[in-house]
């Protein structure tokens, strides 16, 4: 038979011969590092046997297959070294799937599991490693499975098996003493697992459904070196130390309350980052021609009905009942601005009209995906759609996607591009999808840039353009988005009086930069883990005077550094220099200055910046051009 390797060799074998020996006899090292192989698309363990003519992948730690067959077989691990602490008969095994960076087991147990426990469980899975079980596969018929796992008394494993279609081919994974119903494929055994760490226990619901009884999920990771593993560890450890519901508290930058679930308190200082960031996208969208405007929160039911949102969207809204009549709070900006479109008659010379709005719209989500700022019930969304001529939409989507690049480029972010197209519950006809798709795909392609194409992702009225941020740990965020839509012009009847003096529907581009206000903000937080660039941080400058002495002095200088539009505080307090030094950096302030006799008699102060130290001795007039200089720049 002959086999088509990956990159198009050709190869020939008796039938009979299996993948693992396919892997040797390309090469020796390839041998050791295959751990499995795809044939024919079918992901297969190393002693699949090949019959006939096939295409054949061979699979390697270094891939993202790879990796997740090594961590889909440590969770196996797990569940091993679970039913020999507690008992195989007091250990019911739910489901161990991998997961982004890791993996997790559900298992039902009575003892009540815990941080602490996970060291001794590592310990029996570095036994069940070293033993090097090999891990093989078996093919049962559904009466046999189903006697395996009643004999065990698994409930779990026979609703999942009573839940398969008739015809599902049924596996079963043995190592050692271990099985589990599993549809592969696994490493060829334990003893290839070389780095893992356990890292919590929490409780979920079997099957994600809280009508049924609550699991203990221990969840882990596991990577083929010590040294990934170290370096995924010192991030997790980087990521806390970032975490921004942490530092929100900490800087008093935002706070939440019982009284208000996932609906986030902007304190003075967090108040201040938000205001500089709309300040920030304000100005470059007015010299970009679009025009700031605001709609109502709440408006009448029709409204959702006539843009769609009622038919894909009301599960995610709330509604409220005002004059015999149901009103909605808005979960979207986009019907209220074609409202305004709609409010006057528009001429093809005044096209592309660009309308913005800092806009605050409400989506219900459950309390259990609430995340601090990452994931809230109402935010502020930075909207702005652009009504153009079908002839315009290419240069006002390159303007847009220009505009998005400047903007991030000033954090310091990376970003990738994702080319969503039509979803499942689109609205509009194909002919019209298809054109906005290519239009999109048009305007990347020119740009020369480099994106991904993410099927059936697109919003229900158009395809779109996202953009995904990486912050400093390299974690991706979907911020800014591109939308193209064709469906709100019709559903609203929007026209303009072309050239020809007849009305002609506009093309409206839907585009966001941060996204959420709210969510980017907490981005940004974790991204400088707290220290603010100068023309964000909530607190530019702290005057420590050295003494009571020279108070007078601060207060004469902090009038100086605010009449220059400079943020300041004072700490007057009777405390050590030392100390008041100390809790500046804490609060991560930029700039810090030491006030004294010397500096008090030549108008100076001493400078220490953040992260950095001493600076010296300037003078407060130097100083403060500085600060202005820096802050223009957007340093």
């Amino acid at each position: 038979m002959e086999i088509r390797l990956q990159g198009g060799a050709i190869r020939s074998y008796n039938a009979g011969i299996t993948v693992g020996a396919v892997a040797s006899s390309i090469s020796t090292s390839l041998g050791k590092q295959a751990i499995g192989g795809i044939v024919n698309g079918k992901n297969v363990d190393l002693d699949w046997v090949l019959e006939q003519d096939c295409e054949l992948v061979i699979v390697t730690l270094d891939s993202a297959e790879g990796l997740y067959r090594y961590r889909h077989s440590t969770a196996h691990v797990l569940a091993q070294a679970l039913k020999r602490i507690y008992g195989a008969e007091q250990v019911k095994l739910g489901i161990g799937p991998v997961i982004e960076d890791g993996f997790y087991y559900d298992v039902d147990l009575e003892y009540a599991l815990s941080i602490s426990d996970l060291a001794a469980i590592e310990q029996e899975m570095n036994k069940i490693i070293k033993e090097n079980e090999k891990i093989s596969r078996r093919v049962v018929s559904r009466e046999e499975a189903l006697r395996i796992f009643g004999e065990i008394q698994d409930p779990y494993k026979l609703e999942l098996i009573q839940d398969l279609p008739e015809d599902a081919e049924l596996s079963i994974y043995d190592q050692g003493e271990f099985f589990d119903l599993c549809r592969g494929p696994h490493l060829p055994s334990t003893g290839r697992i070389k780095a893992f760490k356990l890292l919590n226990v929490a409780g979920a619901y079997w099957r994600g459904n809280s009508d049924n009884k609550m699991l203990q999920r221990i969840y882990g990771t596991a990577f083929p070196s010590k040294a990934q593993l170290d370096e995924h560890l010192h991030m997790l450890e980087e990521a806390k130390k970032r975490d921004h519901r942490k530092l929100g508290k900490e800087l008093e930058l935002f706070m939440f309350s019982e009284e208000a679930p996932g609906m986030p308190f902007y304190l003075p200082k967090g108040m201040t980052v938000r205001t500089e960031l709309e300040q920030f996208s304000r100005e470059l969208q007015l010299q970009e021609g679009y025009q700031e405007v605001r709609t109502p929160l709440m408006m009448n039911n029709r409204l959702w009905e006539q843009s769609g949102h009622w038919e894909h969207y009301k599960d995610n809204m709330y509604f409220s009942e005002v004059d015999d009549a149901t009103f909605a709070l808005k979960p979207m900006n986009c019907p209220g601005h074609m409202l305004i479109f709609k409010n006057t008659l528009h001429s093809y010379r005044e096209l592309p009209i660009r309308m913005m709005e800092f806009g605050q719209v409400h989506r219900h989500e459950f309390s259990g995906a609430l995340n601090g700022m990452m994931r809230v019930r109402t935010f502020c969304q930075d909207d702005a759609h652009l009504y153009v001529m079908p002839e315009q939409i290419e240069e006002e989507i390159n303007q847009a996607i220009s505009l998005i690049g400047r903007m991030y480029d000033i954090f310091g972010f990376e970003y990738n591009i994702e080319l969503s197209t039509r979803p499942e519950d689109s609205m509009g006809s194909e002919e019209l999808w298809d054109q906005a798709e290519r239009a999109l795909q048009s305007v990347l392609d020119r740009r020369g840039v480099k994106y991904r194409i993410n099927e059936g992702d697109g919003a229900f009225y158009g395809p779109k353009i996202d953009f995904h941020i990486l912050d400093a740990l390299k974690r991706s965020w979907q911020c800014g988005t591109i939308q193209l839509d064709f469906q709100m012009p019709e559903k609203f009847d929007l026209t303009y009086i072309g050239e020809d003096s007849l009305k002609h529907r506009p093309v409206v581009i839907h585009r966001a930069i941060y996204g959420s206000i709210d969510r980017f903000i907490g981005i940004l937080t974790e991204h400088y883990a707290g220290a603010f660039p100068l023309w964000l941080a909530p607190v530019q400058v702290k005057l420590l005077p050295v003494s009571d002495h020279y108070a007078d002095y601060a207060l004469q200088v902090q009038s100086q550094l605010r009449a220059a539009g400079i943020r300041v505080e004072t700490d007057l307090r009777s405390e050590k220099l030392g100390y008041k030094i100390r809790e500046a950096q804490m609060e991560k302030v930029p700039y810090s200055l030491v006030l004294g006799e010397n500096e008090k008699n030549a108008s100076s102060a001493s400078v220490r910046a953040y992260g950095q130290g001493d600076q010296g001795i300037q003078r407060i007039e130097a100083f403060i051009e500085l600060i202005q200089q820096a802050v223009k720049a957007k340093a």
